[in-house]
C-alpha cells in the first residue's frame, strides 16, 4: 500500500499522507511554508474549532444546514477543540497573511471526521466554512483566543503576584530602609512601601488589560470576505457570536463594523501594547529584587532570595537570582512581541490585514509566558526572601541624608553641610548636627527617627 493518496484541489492533484485527515489545501501549505517549524498554539487550535462549531450551530438553526451535518461537524469540531487532533494541524504560522491555509485545514480536518460520523461525504467549503470566509474566521478566532489565554493563564497568574505581593507588605511593615533615587542614597522609606509600588504597577496593569479586553470581545464573525457579509445570513455573525459566548462563558458579541474588523486588528495591537507594559512592569519588579538581593558581601545584601539552584558551575556556594532573571527575560521577549504586533497591525493593506498569523502567535505568547512568569516570580521569588534586618537598620542610622529632615528648621545650607562633614568623618548626621546646631539630643532623636521619616509630611522641632 502506498504511503500516501491522492487528492485533488482547484490547482490539480497532490500528494498527501495516507493517514492524514487534512486535504490537499493543508498540504500544499506544509510544502509551501517550510518556514520556522513552530505551527498554532493549543489555544488557537481549540478556538478555530469552537469558531467551526458554533459556525455549525448558527447554520443549522438559520435552516441553511441540515440537521444531522451540522451535529455531525459540531461532534467533529469538539474533538479538535478538545485536543484529540493536535497532529493534523502542522502548518507553519509563517504563512499565508489572512491565514487562510489554518483556516482550510480545520475545514478539511473537520469535514473528513465528520463525513467519517455521518456516513457520507461533507465538504470542507460548503458544508464546515458554510457563511464564512478565513479574512472573518481567523480575526475572530484571534480575538477569542487572546480571551482565552488571557483568563487561564495571564489574568490569574498576575492576580495571585499582586496578592502575594500585598500579602509580603504586611510581613515586612515594620522594617525601614534607605530609599534611593539615581542608585544613591536618599531618604527612608519602609518596605512595604517599597513592595506598594509594585503591588500597583500590577495592579494597574490588570485594569489596563481588562480594559483592553472589552475591544477584544467584537467579533469580525460575519463579514466574510470583505465586510459585506457576502454569502452569510444577515444573523450569522450576530448568532455565532452568541454561541460563542455561551460555549466559553465570555462577553463576545459580533462587531458593529465588519470592515475595520478584517482590516485593521487594532484591539489586538492595544491589548499587545498593555502586555509590553505589563512587561515593564515586571522587569522592574525583577530588576529590584535583583539589586536588594546583590551580595551577600559586596552588595546592598538587603534581602536573601529564596536559593532554588547552585549559581555557578566553577565558584562553589554562588547562588544566583535566576528567578528574576528569567522574569526579564519574559519581558524582553514581550517587548520585543509588541514591536512585531506594532508592525503587523499597520500592515492592513484596504479590506484585509495580511500578518494575521503572526499577530496572533505573538499576542498568544506573551500572554502565556507573562502569566507564567509573575506565578514564577511569587511562589518562587517574593514569598520566601528573608529580610537582613541587620544590615538595613546599620546603612539607615548611617545614611548622611537624613540630613534633608532638618531642612525646615536649620535650612538647606547648614544642612548640605552637616551631611558632607558627617559623611567625611564616618560619623552620624545625629552626633555631628548636635555639635553644629542649637538642637537638643531629644529634638534630634525625635526629627531624625527614620521610621517617623517614612510619614512624610513637615516636622517641626518641640
Amino acid at each position: 500500500m502506498p504511503d500516501y493518496r491522492i487528492e485533488t484541489d482547484s490547482l490539480g492533484p497532490v500528494k498527501v499522507p495516507a493517514d492524514a485527515l487534512y486535504g490537499a489545501q493543508t498540504q500544499r501549505a506544509i510544502e509551501n511554508f517550510p518556514i520556522s517549524g513552530i505551527p498554532f498554539s493549543r489555544t488557537f487550535i481549540r478556538t478555530l474549532a469552537l469558531v467551526k462549531l458554533a459556525a455549525a450551530r448558527a447554520n443549522a438553526d438559520l435552516g441553511l444546514l441540515p440537521a444531522d451535518m451540522a451535529a455531525a461537524i459540531q461532534d467533529a469540531a469538539r474533538e479538535v477543540a478538545d485536543g484529540r487532533w493536535d497532529a493534523q494541524f502542522p502548518i507553519d504560522i509563517f504563512q499565508t497573511g489572512s491565514g487562510t491555509s489554518t483556516n482550510m485545514n480545520a475545514n478539511e480536518v473537520i469535514a473528513r471526521l465528520a463525513s467519517a460520523k455521518l456516513g457520507r461525504p461533507l465538504h470542507p467549503n460548503d458544508h464546515v466554512n458554510m457563511g464564512q470566509s478565513s479574512n472573518d474566521v481567523i480575526p475572530t478566532a484571534m480575538h477569542v483566543a487572546a480571551w482565552l489565554q488571557a483568563e487561564a493563564t495571564l489574568l490569574p497568574g498576575l492576580r495571585h503576584l499582586q496578592e502575594t505581593i500585598e500579602d509580603k507588605q504586611t510581613e515586612v511593615d515594620d522594617v525601614v530602609k534607605t530609599g534611593r533615587t539615581h542608585l544613591m542614597d536618599a531618604m527612608p522609606v519602609r518596605m512595604s512601601q517599597e513592595l506598594s509600588a509594585w503591588a500597583a504597577q500590577v495592579r494597574q496593569g490588570l485594569a489596563r488589560i481588562e480594559t483592553a479586553l472589552g475591544d477584544v470581545s467584537k467579533l469580525a464573525i460575519g463579514g466574510t470576505a470583505v465586510g459585506t457579509g457576502v454569502n452569510a445570513h444577515p444573523q450569522f455573525g450576530e448568532r455565532v457570536a452568541a454561541i460563542l459566548a455561551d460555549l466559553t462563558g465570555l462577553p463576545f458579541q459580533k462587531t458593529d463594523n465588519h470592515f475595520q474588523a478584517l482590516s485593521a486588528p487594532d484591539a489586538l495591537v492595544s491589548l499587545s501594547g498593555q502586555l509590553k507594559t505589563v512587561a515593564a512592569s515586571l522587569m522592574k519588579i525583577a530588576n529590584d529584587l535583583r539589586w536588594m538581593n546583590s551580595g551577600p558581601i559586596a552588595g546592598l545584601g538587603e534581602i536573601a532570595l529564596p536559593a532554588v539552584q547552585p549559581g555557578s558551575s566553577i565558584m562553589p556556594g554562588k547562588i544566583n537570582p535566576v528567578i528574576a532573571e528569567a522574569v526579564t527575560m519574559v519581558a524582553a521577549q514581550v517587548m520585543g512581541n509588541d514591536v512585531t504586533v506594532t508592525i503587523a497591525g499597520q500592515s492592513g493593506v484596504f479590506q484585509l490585514n495580511v500578518m494575521l498569523p503572526l499577530i496572533v502567535h505573538n499576542v498568544l505568547q506573551s500572554e502565556l509566558i507573562l502569566g507564567n512568569a509573575a506565578r514564577v516570580l511569587a511562589d518562587k521569588a517574593i514569598v520566601g526572601f528573608t529580610v537582613n534586618r541587620e544590615r538595613i537598620a546599620g546603612l539607615v542610622d548611617k545614611n548622611p541624608i537624613l540630613v534633608t529632615a532638618l531642612n525646615p528648621i536649620i535650612g538647606y545650607e547648614m544642612g548640605a553641610k552637616i551631611a558632607k562633614r558627617a559623611y567625611a568623618e564616618g560619623r552620624s548626621i545625629k552626633e555631628v548636627a548636635a555639635e553644629m546646631t542649637d538642637l537638643s539630643p531629644e529634638e534630634l532623636n525625635d526629627l531624625l527617627n527614620p521610621a517617623k521619616l517614612t510619614a512624610g509630611g513637615i516636622l517641626t522641632a518641640d
